[in-house]
């Protein structure tokens, strides 16, 4: 109730704003005008969504996927731990924005490119999270472990890895919430469908309103996806008791 009390509340903001400073239409449409243009293009919006959706599941999944695999690596085995951790760092720095036109030139106008885009964007805070959980499991269990020989194999799957899950959690949010934005910004970049394309040719009409409509439909696909898989890892971890 008090999230739909705030959102109510700013769009009267947004409609008074735009009555009493007699913006046109082209600089900021009315929330009345964004609404009408979610109705009015409904055939133009649902098939971008559904595409941009799509790239963004898979991309999800195939950066979830490389995540862990690669920080399970680097767990297991130090030299390559050693090896790889400065490079998530330093890979923090380079502008998820600039590769897209390479990832274009690369992969082509389809699909690929903006499935890339979200792997590259929800791999590193996969990996680098779940590896600093992976590196920092109980003490005493471990000295337990090793007292009776286990191995690296089993340390992974029996302590580390389950002492980690909160911290994959947290990745996972993370990547979550931003793999929308680079199914998007591959469209934007070079797609002829999809959500961002849509918003990029509504720019060159100048249809204001439909590229709102298409920026609400955006942020109701990363909050859909969000709280889809933050629910069901709020369940994985409580029957894990975390």
């Amino acid at each position: 109730m008090r999230a739909l009390l705030a959102i109510a509340a700013a769009l009267l903001l947004w409609e008074g704003f735009v009555r009493l400073t007699g913006l046109p239409p082209y600089l900021l449409p009315s929330p009345l005008a964004v609404g009408r243009a979610l109705w009015v293009h409904r055939a133009e919006l649902a098939p971008a969504a559904m595409l941009t959706a799509w790239e963004t599941l898979l991309g999800l999944g195939l950066g979830a996927a490389f995540g862990i695999v690669t920080a399970a690596a680097m767990a297991t085995v130090p030299r390559l731990g050693r090896a790889l951790s400065p490079a998530l760092v330093v890979s923090q720095a380079i502008p998820v924005f600039a590769l897209a036109p390479i990832l274009t030139l690369w992969l082509g106008f389809g699909m690929a490119p903006k499935i890339a885009m979200v792997v590259l964007i929800v791999f590193v805070p996969v990996a680098q999270a779940l590896y600093d959980g992976l590196m920092a499991p109980p003490a005493a269990q471990m000295d337990v472990a090793r007292t009776m020989g286990a191995g690296r194999w089993a340390e992974l799957r029996h302590l580390r890895f389950p002492a980690a899950l909160p911290r994959l959690a947290s990745g996972l949010r993370l990547g979550a919430i931003y793999a929308p934005v680079g199914a998007v910004i591959g469209e934007w970049v070079g797609g002829a469908r999809g959500l961002g394309a849509l918003m990029i040719q509504a720019n060159g009409r100048m249809k204001t309103d439909l590229m709102f409509a298409a920026l609400i439909v955006v942020v109701a696909l990363s909050l859909t996806i969000y709280t889809t898989i933050n629910r069901a890892l709020g369940r994985m971890l409580r029957k894990r008791g975390f």
